[in-house]
């Protein structure tokens, strides 16, 4: 029976984000992909042109999964402070249920691969500060001093979340990014 259009496209990324779950993780190969799915690497470059374009797959789901979850939460939530604490809260569970993408959130992945990878991760962050920020202007509309500024806050927000993600990565994916979240709560202004 043929595959579907895209099937086999779907499970080369689903293969290189399992990979990239490996706790001792090293640097990913074409060879060692086509390895882990029994084919050959010619295989790989008929659904790829590059291994770059294989990250930048994995870069568009994480868009638009987190994307899509912060547009739900902003249509559901009226509070602007709630929203940022949502927000906040679902890109640590989202990297928590898929630690192979921590890998691409974190650039560690992309280290040795073409510069416009990192360059579009850089994009995806200052977009969900971008978020953050203007769930926060919402929560601090009208009030003034330097506790209601919504950049700086979104700013320390998004450093928070890189720093539990990157530990979530180095300790071998042991140390969960939304461990302790519950208690750091007041801390992070919420």
């Amino acid at each position: 029976m043929p595959r579907a259009k895209g099937e086999r496209r779907l499970e080369i990324l689903q293969a290189l984000a399992h990979m990239l779950e490996a706790p001792k993780w090293t640097g990913i190969t074409t060879a060692a992909l086509a390895k882990q799915l029994e084919v050959s690497e010619a295989a790989l470059y008929r659904h790829f042109a590059s291994k770059a374009q294989m990250y930048e797959g994995l870069i568009e789901f994480i868009e638009q999964s987190i994307f899509g979850l912060a547009n739900r939460i902003a249509e559901t939530e009226t509070d602007g402070r709630r929203q940022a604490e949502h927000l906040l809260e679902m890109l640590l569970a989202f990297a928590e249920k898929n630690p192979g993408m921590v890998r691409v959130l974190t650039g560690e992945a992309l280290v040795g691969e073409h510069e416009r990878l990192q360059v579009r991760m850089n994009q995806f962050y200052d977009r969900f500060e971008a978020t953050l920020k203007q769930a926060l202007r919402l929560a601090t509309r009208g009030e003034a001093g330097p506790e209601h500024d919504a950049a700086a806050r979104a700013g320390a927000l998004l450093r928070y979340a890189i720093g539990c993600l990157h530990l979530y990565a180095k300790s071998g994916f042991a140390r969960k990014p939304t461990e302790g979240f519950a208690a750091q709560r007041p801390q992070l202004g919420f």
